[in-house]
C-alpha cells in the first residue's frame, strides 16, 4: 500500500517532534524526511502551518488510541478479577508504549501549546482513567466516592512508569514489566477485594 504525501508528512513530522520538539523542527527538516525537496514549500501543499501538521499529527494518535480503547470490552466479564487486572495492566503498558511519540510531544508543548495538548491529554489519559473508575465501579463494585481514586492510584503508577522513561530518556525505574504488572495485580487485588 501506498502511503499519501499527507500521510508521510503527518509521520515524519511526529516523530521528529517527538525526539526534537516542535520549536527544534524546522519545516525543511520535515519535508525532508517526507521524501520531499527540503525548503521547496512542499509541506505547504497539504498543510497551512507547521502547527496544522502537528494538530493533525495528534489527532490520528487520538483516533488511533479511541479506536484500541474498544479493544478492552472484548475481555471485560472475564469474570476473574485477577485475569481482568492482568490485562488491564498489558494493556494500558502496551498503550503508553505505542505512544511513546505522542507522550514526548504532549509533555514538550504542554505549555507551549495548551490548546493543541489539552484534548490528547484528556483523551489519552483523562478517558482511561475514566474508563477505568467506571469499570471499578461496575465490575469490581467499588463505590463511586472510591472508584475515582482507586483508578488515578491505579493507573497512576502504570503511567508513571513510563512517563518516567519518555520524559528522562531512561529507565530509573528498572523494574521488569511482568514484575511490575504482577504486583500491581496484587496490590489492586488486595485493595478490591478487603472491606472498607
Amino acid at each position: 500500500m501506498t502511503t499519501s504525501t499527507r500521510d508521510r508528512i503527518i509521520d515524519s513530522a511526529m516523530e521528529l517532534f517527538g525526539r526534537n520538539g516542535y520549536k527544534g523542527t524546522s519545516v525543511a527538516q520535515i519535508e525532508k524526511a517526507a521524501g520531499l525537496t527540503p525548503g521547496a514549500g512542499g509541506l505547504y501543499h497539504h498543510f497551512r502551518t507547521k502547527e496544522a501538521v502537528l494538530a493533525a499529527g495528534i489527532e490520528r494518535h487520538l483516533d488511533r488510541v479511541a479506536a484500541l480503547r474498544d479493544i478492552r470490552s472484548v475481555f471485560a466479564g472475564v469474570g476473574d478479577l485477577r485475569t481482568e487486572l492482568t490485562l488491564t495492566a498489558r494493556y494500558a503498558l502496551a498503550e503508553l508504549d505505542s505512544e511513546t511519540e505522542l507522550l514526548r510531544i504532549v509533555a514538550s508543548e504542554a505549555r507551549a501549546r495548551p490548546e493543541l495538548v489539552e484534548g490528547a491529554v484528556q483523551q489519552l489519559i483523562g478517558a482511561t482513567l475514566e474508563g477505568f473508575a467506571a469499570w471499578l465501579r461496575d465490575t469490581a463494585a467499588v463505590p463511586a466516592e472510591k472508584a475515582d481514586a482507586t483508578a488515578a492510584v491505579g493507573l497512576g503508577a502504570l503511567l508513571t512508569s513510563r512517563l518516567l522513561r519518555v520524559l528522562l530518556d531512561t529507565d530509573p525505574i528498572s523494574v521488569p514489566d511482568d514484575v511490575l504488572i504482577t504486583t500491581w495485580v496484587e496490590m489492586m487485588h488486595a485493595h478490591l477485594t478487603t472491606g472498607p
